[in-house]
């Protein structure tokens, strides 16, 4: 079979398109961009960006879903020669599938549970592609044990429910070849990907932590790729995460997806935190969606809980009405009272705690002894995983002692299963349960309490379950610590730590009058049946669409090396500023308006030396010597601040405190461009501003002349955000009467007088110049922040109210890679100096400075 993946760059750049198989005609792909992208850490290959111009409707596009497992089951054939495979109907990736549309064709991307030869590798993959519309990823065994066993479940895992490695024997200590190994292996899985991927069409969506950084290796082929994440297993709080010695490039790699999904908004919210104390991105949220804004992306956090598949649960209920297990619990718990456990067997399942909180239960009612029984299934475990051998001797131990201390002739208080059972034998047990009990300490969502009520619920028509034509209803005791435990508001919620308060939730649970059980199982029934598998994955298919639209109106470009790449994206008037265009215009005019920001502009901003150097000062005085430049400072900075700095430049206008006090030059007067000069305001800001300073460590407070400053840059990000925004309300609620505006910029909340911006100082120049006679034809606005914002809208308008030629040479310029109003922008502070270096090489003055005129005479 034909790769539909168009990779090959060469064939692409002469415009030989291979001639794609496929179940139906599809429109010939346009011809593509090829941008420049960087390259890599473990990665041998040419990283190339591919996109296209024109978006792709929904309708006829595939989903290539990748996961570590495929959702198939194989095992060899009796005669030994080739494997049989078939579906596991019990795969959430393989249900996920109803909730897309009917003609969306599915692709999975996957390894598989088995070892295949490597000679019987060809034929399988091509085998299961054509049957089962699988790709198959083969991953060498030095790298399968690293991968999974290693990193996976000896770091990850562990971290994502909250085990530190304190010890060797507990978590075990990072192990780098183990992080390389899963580098290694999600790069492979990134190349079977590639291999039947059409990036104009197809959208990815990628599942779990085993594949965390697979999104940076597509990313770096394809920068307009439709590309989601869903997390199925916890995400730990930035306390924990940060731990990782990995932590940025996980983060950097998950950022490269358009979507990243959680089952929970702590899930997200924890996530959200280590994007912002890590990378330093703050999240926005608008018409109910979260977004992230990322070097002019939108990175989408998707919260929605997976649910269950109810034609599954209908189809294994009735399989288990046919057999004789149904029949056979019901006889051997005949008059007693069943609690259920249905966990897999490792230590956050919290079994043992169950376990002990049941033993309490009989203690301390004893009427449920001889009465109640906890049936406790114990799933194997998928890998090795951490202390197992632990916990299987601590349960059976705990078994034992219950058995023994409550048992009777004919009862016994626990009933412990360790071994596999189908699907059809556990609809049986949840027939015959009145209550099932979750006490995990730590878990990603857990279905287990879903599939319960849905089969609480009864079937039609079958006459196994006593309950079809009676009252429907299901008790759940869940952890508070499980994915699903937010969605279940009928459910008793438990500490899972405290087994006294367990115990007595298990009672209140089997002890509850039945009306009150049937209206709880009715409020879960109408969510589950409603919020299913289906529901989930058309849900995220739809918020994937909605982040992606903006792939295709703006420009990307792939930038960074190893997990420091990252697309940006811009819009399409939105381009680096040209040297030689600006130089050349710079020449040409005659009359030329110059707006410089200061920090963060002329000075980086994690500066500790905040005055100027002599390098801008020379740059600034030869600019300033030409009498055809108007050139301003125009800072947020104080005026005696400003001055100090930049005495040496006797022709430089200064513009301080975001324009309330202006200077043409140093031989001038301050003026003052506000008629507000009552500041009594001041006394009501201050103490405000006071009691959030002494409440939050290292933040500060800067009184101006006209404004009042509260900044938190040295303060935690979190909490300092969370401060800013507070202060926000309460000084606008208390200066609501007052002719002030209150406003958050960067690390920082001000209070000023109305009126007062950036932008209103730009417009005084230039209706001063007009005034002069010197109507300017080049203007050049530099900043980074968003006070400057003010001036490049001022700007913009200029030009339609006549205080600018229509043919005037506008640069608005930001400095840095992000969403503005400036149509052009330059990397960081170096680039701005380089610039403006340019332009004093291209000033012809007899004199850059007055000094200089001295000397030379």
């Amino acid at each position: 079979m034909i790769s539909r993946s168009y990779t090959n760059l060469l064939d692409l750049a002469s415009g030989n398109f291979p001639t794609m198989g496929r179940d139906r005609d599809r429109r010939r792909m346009p011809r593509v961009m090829t941008l420049p992208g960087s390259i890599c850490e473990m990665d041998d290959d040419q990283a190339h960006s591919v996109s296209s111009e024109n978006p792709s409707s929904l309708a006829g596009d595939r989903m290539i879903v990748v996961a570590n497992l495929l959702p198939l089951k194989a095992k060899r054939r009796p005669d030994n020669k080739g494997w049989s495979f078939n579906w596991n109907e019990d795969s959430l990736l393989l249900r996920l599938r109803d909730g897309l549309p009917e003609d969306m064709e599915v692709i999975y991307v996957g390894s598989l549970c088995v070892d295949i030869d490597p000679i019987e590798q060809d034929d399988v993959s091509s085998y299961l592609l054509e049957k089962f519309r699988c790709v198959p990823a083969f991953l060498p065994p030095n790298i399968v044990e690293k991968y999974y066993e290693g990193f996976c479940k000896r770091h990850l895992w562990p971290l994502f429910h909250y085990m530190l490695p304190f010890s060797p024997d507990h978590g075990g200590r990072f192990d780098r070849s183990m992080w390389e190994a899963y580098v290694s292996a999600n790069k492979l899985f990134s190349q079977k990907v590639v291999e039947v991927l059409n990036p104009e069409d197809d959208f990815v969506w990628i599942h779990d932590y085993h594949l965390m950084v697979l999104p940076t290796f597509l990313r770096r082929r394809f920068n307009r790729l439709r590309m989601g994440f869903f997390l199925h297993s916890p995400f730990p709080s930035s306390e924990i995460y940060r731990t990782l010695p990995v932590r940025e490039e996980i983060l950097k790699a998950l950022l490269c997806a358009d979507i990243v999904g959680f089952h929970t908004f702590d899930y997200a919210r924890h996530f959200l935190s280590c994007c912002s104390r890590m990378l330093g991105l703050e999240y926005q949220s608008k018409r109910g969606y979260i977004g992230l804004e990322y070097y002019g992306r939108t990175v989408g956090i998707k919260i929605m809980p997976v649910g269950i598949h109810m034609g599954h649960i209908e189809n294994m209920k009735r399989l288990a009405a046919k057999e004789s297990k149904l029949k056979e619990l019901k006889q051997q718990f005949e008059g007693k009272t069943v609690l259920l456990g249905f966990d897999d067997l490792d230590i956050f399942k919290g079994i043992n705690l169950k376990l002990l909180a049941m033993e309490h239960m009989l203690g301390q009612h004893p009427k449920w002894q001889g009465q109640a029984v906890l049936v406790q299934i114990a799933n194997p475990t998928r890998g090795k995983g951490v202390d197992l051998k632990e916990i299987q001797v601590e349960i059976l131990e705990s078994c034992k002692r219950i058995n023994k201390q409550f048992g009777q002739p004919g009862y016994e208080p626990i009933v412990y299963i360790d071994r596999p059972i189908s699907s059809s034998e556990r609809m049986a047990y949840y027939s015959i349960a009145e209550c099932v009990v979750v006490t995990a300490v730590r878990d990603g969502m857990n279905l287990t309490p879903y599939e319960y009520i849905a089969c609480r619920q009864g079937m039609s028509g079958s006459e196994a379950d006593s309950d079809v034509d009676g009252p429907k209803k299901s008790m759940l005791v869940v952890s508070e610590f499980i994915g699903c435990s937010p969605s279940l508001s009928g459910a008793i919620r438990i500490n899972p730590w405290n087994v006294e308060a367990t115990a007595e939730a298990m009672n209140e649970a089997i002890s509850m009058a039945e009306p009150e059980k049937q209206l709880r199982h009715e409020k879960h029934y109408r969510y589950v049946s409603t919020h299913d598998v289906g529901y989930w994955a058309r849900s995220f298919l739809q918020d994937m669409e909605r982040t992606c639209i903006d792939h295709f109106r703006k420009r990307c470009y792939g930038i960074g090396l190893g997990f420091g790449f990252r697309v940006v994206a811009l819009d399409p008037n939105f381009r680096k500023l040209s040297i030689d265009d600006i130089e050349s215009a710079y020449i040409k005019s005659k009359s030329r308006a110059i707006f410089l920001d200061y920090d963060g502009t002329m000075m980086p901003q994690n500066s500790i030396i905040k005055s100027p150097s002599a390098e801008v000062i020379s740059i600034l005085n030869r600019i300033c010597a030409d009498q055809n430049n108007a050139v301003f400072i125009v800072s947020g900075r104080g005026r005696d601040s400003l001055d100090k700095w930049f005495s040496p430049c006797r022709k430089l206008g200064l513009a301080a405190e975001h324009g309330y006090f202006l200077r043409w030059s140093q031989d001038q007067e301050w003026e003052t461009c506000s008629q507000n000069s009552d500041f009594g305001w001041m006394h009501l800001a201050e103490p405000v501003m006071q009691s959030y300073t002494d409440s939050t460590d290292g933040s500060s407070i800067e009184k101006k002349e006209s404004a009042i400053v509260w900044q938190y840059r040295d303060a935690d990000p979190g909490f300092g955000f969370s401060q800013a925004k507070e202060m926000l309300d309460h000084l606008e609620s208390v200066l609501a009467n007052e002719p002030v505006a209150v406003k958050s910029g960067q690390f920082i909340v001000e209070v000023k007088p109305q009126g007062v911006s950036k932008g209103l100082v730009a417009e005084k120049i230039f209706t001063s110049l007009v005034e002069r006679g010197k109507l300017a034809d080049f203007v050049l606005c530099i900043g980074d922040d968003r006070s400057d914002e003010d001036m490049f809208e001022i700007i913009g308008d200029a030009l339609s109210r006549n205080i600018l030629s229509y043919d005037t040479k506008v640069f608005a310029c930001t400095v840095g890679q992000k969403p503005s109003k400036a149509k052009y922008y330059l990397d960081d502070t170096s680039e701005v100096r380089f610039m403006l270096e340019s332009l004093a090489e291209a000033t012809i003055t007899p004199f850059t400075s007055d000094e200089e005129a001295e000397d030379s005479a």
